[in-house]
C-alpha cells in the first residue's frame, strides 16, 4: 500500500512539473509572439517613412531636371534638350501617385501633398509656356519670357520650402518610430533572455524529474529495449525467410511453367504434324482445288499452322534452361549496354537518364543474353512513361556477396495483380506485344541463379530489382 502512495505521488510530481513547463512555455511563446509582431509593425512604419522621404526627394529631383533641360533649350535653342523635361513630367506624375497612396493615413500629410501638386502643376505650366513662347520670341528673352522665370523662382522657392516640411514632418516620425522600434528591440531581447532562462529552467526540472525515477522503472525500459531489439531481430529472420519463400516460389512457378509449357507444346504440336500432312494429302488429292478458291482456304490453315507452331516455340525458349557462356563482367558495363542498345527509343520519347552506380560489382554471366534480360525491362519502362516526362533512373548497390541492380520508371505504374503476374507467359498489358519479354528475363535471370522481384503503384511508377551473386575482381574485365 506504502509502494502505491509514494509511486501516486512520483506520478503527481511529474505531472505538476510537465504542466508548469508546458504553461510557462506556452506564455513566453504567446508573448514572444506578439513583441515580434509589434517590432515587424515598427519596421514597417519606419520604412514608410523613409519612402516618402525618398519619394518626395525624387520629385524634387525630377523637377530640377525639368527645369535644367528647360535652360538648356533656351541657351542652346535646340529642342533636343527639351528631353529631361518630358521624362521629369511622367516621372513626378507616377511619383505622385505612390505618394497620395502613402500618404492616406495622414491628413495633414495628405493636405500638403495636394497643395504641393498645385505648385509643381503651375510650375510645370510656367515652363511649358517659355518653351512655347520662347520660339515666337525669335529664341530672345524678352519681358514675358523673363516674367515667367522670375515666377518660377518664386514657385521652387514654395515648392521647397513645403517639400522641407513634408520631410521635416516624416523626419518627426521616423525618429519617433525608430526609438519605439528600439525600444521594442530590446523588450524582445529581454523576453528571450526571459525565454531563455525558462528553457534552462526546465531543463533542470526535467533533470531532477528525471533523477526521481525509481529503479524498477529503469529496469522495465530495459526489458523494453531487449524485447524491441528481439522483436527487430525476428523481423528480419522473417523478412529473410519470407523473401527466402518468394524466391523459392519464383522459381517453382517458373519451372512449373516450364513442365506446363513443354507438355502443352508435345501436346499440340502432334495434331498439329497431322493437320498440316493432311493438308499435303488433300493438296496431292485434289488437284484442281485451285480452280475453285480451296487453295486460299489450304494457305490460311498452312500460314495459322505455323504461326501456332513459333508461339510454342516462343514459349519454350522463354521457359527453358539454356546453356550459359559465363563471363566476368561488371554490372556498369551490362547496363551501360543496354541502354546504348535503347538509346534510339530514349531520345525518341525524350526519356532523361540518370545512372547511380555507387558501387563497383563485378558478376559472372552470358553478357549478352543479361544485355537482353535488361534491354527488355528498359524497354518496358520507356512505353511504360510519358514521352518528354519520363525519367528511368537506374542504380546499383553491393552488399557482401550479392549486387542488386534497380531500375525505376515514373510510369503509369500496375495495380496488384498486374505485378504479381508480370512475369507469367502471355500476359501483358500492353496492346502489342506477345507477353514473352519478361518471362524471357525472369528466364535468363533464374538461370544465372539471381532473382528478380517487382513493386509497382498505380500511377506511381514501376521498380525493377534484380540480384545476382558477386565476384571478385581479382583483374580488369570488359
Amino acid at each position: 500500500m506504502k509502494r502505491i502512495i509514494n509511486k501516486f505521488r512520483i506520478d503527481n510530481q511529474i505531472r505538476l512539473g510537465y504542466g508548469t513547463a508546458f504553461f510557462l512555455l506556452l506564455v513566453s511563446y504567446l508573448i514572444t509572439l506578439y513583441a515580434n509582431r509589434q517590432l515587424i509593425n515598427q519596421a514597417k512604419l519606419v520604412d514608410h517613412s523613409n519612402k516618402i522621404i525618398y519619394h518626395i526627394e525624387t520629385i524634387l529631383s525630377s523637377l530640377k531636371d525639368g527645369e535644367t533641360g528647360v535652360r538648356g533649350y533656351m541657351i542652346m535653342k535646340d529642342a533636343k534638350f527639351l528631353g529631361p523635361y518630358f521624362t521629369s513630367r511622367v516621372n513626378v506624375d507616377s511619383v505622385f501617385q505612390i505618394l497620395r497612396q502613402e500618404t492616406m493615413d495622414n491628413e495633414l500629410q495628405k493636405r500638403r501633398l495636394d497643395t504641393l501638386s498645385n505648385y509643381i502643376h503651375n510650375r510645370y505650366g510656367d515652363m511649358h509656356r517659355v518653351i512655347d513662347h520662347f520660339p515666337r520670341s525669335d529664341f530672345q528673352l524678352d519681358d514675358s519670357v523673363t516674367v515667367l522665370e522670375h515666377r518660377g523662382r518664386v514657385d521652387m522657392e514654395d515648392i521647397r520650402s513645403l517639400a522641407m516640411r513634408m520631410q521635416l514632418h516624416e523626419e518627426n516620425l521616423l525618429k519617433t518610430r525608430s526609438q519605439n522600434l528600439s525600444d521594442r528591440f530590446d523588450a524582445l531581447n529581454i523576453i528571450i533572455v526571459a525565454s531563455l532562462f525558462l528553457a534552462f529552467l526546465l531543463v533542470f526540472l526535467g533533470f531532477l524529474t528525471y533523477l526521481r525515477e525509481n529503479k524498477a522503472r529503469r529496469m522495465a525500459d530495459n526489458k523494453v529495449d531487449e524485447y524491441q531489439e528481439q522483436l527487430k531481430q525476428r523481423i528480419e529472420q522473417l523478412a529473410g525467410a519470407n523473401k527466402e519463400l518468394i524466391q523459392m516460389r519464383s522459381m517453382e512457378k517458373f519451372a512449373s511453367t516450364g513442365r506446363i509449357a513443354r507438355t502443352i507444346a508435345h501436346e499440340i504440336r502432334n495434331p498439329l504434324t497431322n493437320i498440316n500432312l493432311a493438308i499435303e494429302q488433300i493438296k496431292n488429292d485434289l488437284p484442281d482445288a485451285a480452280e475453285d478458291g480451296a487453295k486460299v482456304l489450304f494457305d490460311m490453315v498452312t500460314r495459322n499452322s505455323s504461326r501456332i507452331n513459333q508461339l510454342i516455340t516462343d514459349l519454350l525458349s522463354s521457359t527453358k534452361f539454356a546453356e550459359l557462356d559465363y563471363e566476368k563482367t561488371s554490372i556498369a558495363n551490362l547496363l551501360d549496354g543496354a541502354l546504348e542498345l535503347a538509346k534510339d527509343r530514349l531520345a525518341l520519347n525524350k526519356i532523361q537518364v540518370s545512372r547511380e552506380y555507387s558501387d563497383e560489382c563485378i558478376v559472372s554471366a552470358d553478357i549478352e543474353k543479361m544485355k537482353i534480360a535488361l534491354l527488355n525491362i528498359i524497354v518496358n519502362a520507356i512505353e511504360a512513361m510519358e514521352p518528354g516526362k519520363g525519367i528511368l533512373r537506374i542504380q546499383i548497390n553491393r552488399r557482401e556477396d550479392k549486387c542488386t541492380i534497380t531500375i525505376t520508371d515514373n510510369g503509369s505504374g500496375m495495380d496488384g495483380e498486374a505485378a504479381v503476374r508480370i512475369f507469367d507467359p502471355y500476359f501483358t498489358t500492353k496492346i502489342k506485344g506477345n507477353g514473352l519479354g519478361l518471362t524471357n528475363t525472369q528466364n535468363i535471370i533464374l538461370n544465372h541463379k539471381g532473382n528478380i522481384s517487382v513493386e509497382s503503384e498505380k500511377g506511381k511508377g514501376t521498380v525493377f530489382i534484380i540480384t545476382l551473386d558477386a565476384e571478385q575482381a581479382a583483374y580488369p574485365v570488359p
